[in-house]
């Protein structure tokens, strides 16, 4: 593998695998990311699904239909490592690319395959005062002290049982103090 694509920033790129085994793969690799403590090189894995509406002697059925069997879908930052992990996975037969260099999707696929790439903006800053609006920590009022952009988490600092505990949250559960 090149070291071209040792670069920091996150990407989707498009696994083959052997037909069947997307979502085992996707609990496989999301097990073995967790034991190697490599969450900051993972930012999601998807098997794109779509509803398929059936009507069978007169009843509708809906389904759950892979878009594309075979295939799964990774937002991830290459590197040696997360490369041999993903290329090393049970049921993995090779990244989509050339040779042995993944290629990333560009934003025209990414796009067309209906997966986010908007770049969510919030209205807080680290060291903002944030209420927390849903969840089981809803009602609490707290500081902010990280903000994680690519993975849509914010950390903040919320004040329990007379100490401070950090907690993270999706940027959806929060707002600005005003």
């Amino acid at each position: 593998m090149s070291q071209v694509y040792e670069e920091k920033k996150p990407r989707w790129y498009v696994v083959h695998t052997y037909s069947g085994y997307e979502n085992k793969i996707k609990t496989d690799l999301e097990k073995t990311i967790k034991n190697r403590e490599l969450e900051d090189f993972f930012f999601e894995i998807v098997v794109p699904m779509e509803e398929q509406i059936e009507i069978k002697e007169g009843k509708r059925k809906t389904n759950l239909k892979k878009v594309f069997p075979g295939y799964v879908l990774i937002k991830m930052i290459v590197t040696e490592e997360t490369w041999y992990i993903v290329r090393n996975t049970r049921g993995v037969t090779s990244f989509v690319g050339s040779g042995t260099d993944p290629i990333p999707l560009t934003d025209e696929e990414i796009r067309k395959m209906g997966l986010d790439i908007s770049e969510i903006k919030v209205d807080y800053d680290v060291n903002d005062s944030v209420s927390i609006i849903d969840g089981p920590f809803k009602d609490f009022v707290g500081t902010v002290t990280e903000i994680n952009k690519e993975k849509h988490k914010v950390k903040v600092l919320v004040s329990m049982f007379g100490r401070e505990t950090p907690v993270e949250l999706e940027f959806s559960q929060v707002q600005k103090v005003v």
